[in-house]
């Protein structure tokens, strides 16, 4: 991978870590997370006007880039509802790890990129650090979290190969995001309801600085993603940012979580397989 993809995927990461923690401390993280869509879609817009416009060739880029707004409707959603239920660091990690390792399998099966023993075995390995992390807590509202966290994982998983189908049409990056939320932030409105806009507000109003800052971050984050993704496959791009959950893990514990050793253990084996996934010709 290119010195400056590398640089463009973990700076994605750090951003990426930091807006979810960012929504982690409200109130009300299903109202936020629609305030946060809300900013970031008017930043990838002004991204995309002052890219130029257009950069839409053909249909097949709009079509997937709607596509990939549908997942990010969906990832919004699970991501708040997680998030309400359990901890940054067990949500985080479940989330994008589960999402590699179903990022690497369809990446070789639909865009061809290869898949080796070494693969396998850091898939194996990621795979059971997902397992400790989801284990470590046993009480109701956890669990949910868990569950919502691998919904989640889907959705992060189904919009990564979305947008990498879109940026091979050529597709500007900054086009295929502004595209993308345009679809994912009626999709969080209507599941709310009209309620949800009213939420959304009482959330902006309530931490507008937090908020603010969390939806340009969250803006950021992908615009810098989709440049390095653009520019590299899918699985590798993915493996790599995967070390934002080193970032959220020391954001969590920054803000007062306390993990306990398995999940510890398996965040260090998330890492670890994503290390093997990544470094895997």
């Amino acid at each position: 991978m290119e010195p400056l993809v590398v640089l463009l995927v973990v700076g994605s990461a750090f951003l990426h870590a930091l807006w979810n923690a960012g929504l982690k401390r409200q109130a009300d993280p299903e109202g936020a997370a629609i305030a946060i869509l809300g900013i970031a879609a008017a930043v990838a817009g002004g991204a995309w006007l002052v890219a130029g416009g257009a950069a839409l060739p053909g249909l097949a880029g709009v079509g997937w880039s709607l596509a990939a707004g549908l997942c990010e409707g969906g990832y919004f959603v699970t991501l708040a509802l997680a998030l309400r239920a359990a901890p940054l660091g067990i949500v985080y990690t479940v989330s994008r790890g589960g999402a590699l390792a179903l990022v690497w399998p369809a990446s070789a099966l639909w865009l061809g990129e290869p898949v080796g023993g070494p693969a396998v075995a850091g898939a194996t390995v990621l795979g059971l650090g997902l397992v400790l992390v989801g284990a470590g807590r046993r009480d109701g509202a956890t669990a949910r979290g868990v569950l919502w966290a691998v919904a989640c994982a889907g959705f992060v998983a189904g919009y990564h190969l979305l947008y990498k189908a879109a940026l091979a049409t050529g597709a500007a990056p900054a086009a295929v995001f502004a595209v993308a939320l345009a679809v994912a932030l009626p999709f969080n409105v209507a599941r709310l309801g009209w309620g949800g806009l009213a939420r959304a507000k009482a959330s902006l109003g309530a931490r507008p600085f937090v908020v603010g800052v969390a939806g340009v971050l969250c803006a950021a984050s992908f615009l810098v993603f989709l440049s390095a993704l653009a520019r590299g496959g899918a699985g590798a791009a993915v493996t790599l940012r995967n070390t934002s959950v080193v970032f959220a893990l020391l954001l969590a514990w920054l803000m007062g979580e306390r993990p306990g050793r398995r999940q510890v253990a398996g965040a260090v084996a998330v890492v670890a397989g994503a290390v093997v996934l990544g470094w895997t010709p």
